[in-house]
C-alpha cells in the first residue's frame, strides 16, 4: 500500500508525496492529469501558476500569505 502524503507548504503549494508515484489526479472533465514527476510534485493553492494545477514557483512572487494552520474550534 502506498504511503501518500499531502503536505500543506505555509504561504505555499500542497506537496504530493507517493513513493509508488501511483496517486490518480483527474480534471474536472474527467480527464487524467499527469505530472511530470508522478513521486513528488505541488498542486497551486494561490491560483497564479501558469501551470496549474501544479505548482511554478508564482506564489513567491506574488508574495501568496495563506495560513498553514487549522483554523481553530470556535468557543461559542
Amino acid at each position: 500500500m502506498s504511503q501518500v502524503k499531502l503536505i500543506v507548504m505555509k504561504n505555499g503549494p500542497l506537496r504530493v508525496s507517493d513513493p509508488d508515484g501511483e496517486i490518480e489526479l483527474v480534471g474536472s472533465d474527467g480527464e487524467p492529469i499527469t505530472p511530470s514527476r508522478p513521486t513528488l510534485f505541488s498542486i497551486c493553492r494561490c491560483g497564479a501558476s501558469v501551470d496549474k494545477p501544479f505548482c511554478d514557483g508564482a506564489h513567491s512572487r506574488l508574495g501568496f500569505d495563506k495560513a498553514a494552520e487549522a483554523v481553530p474550534e470556535s468557543r461559542e
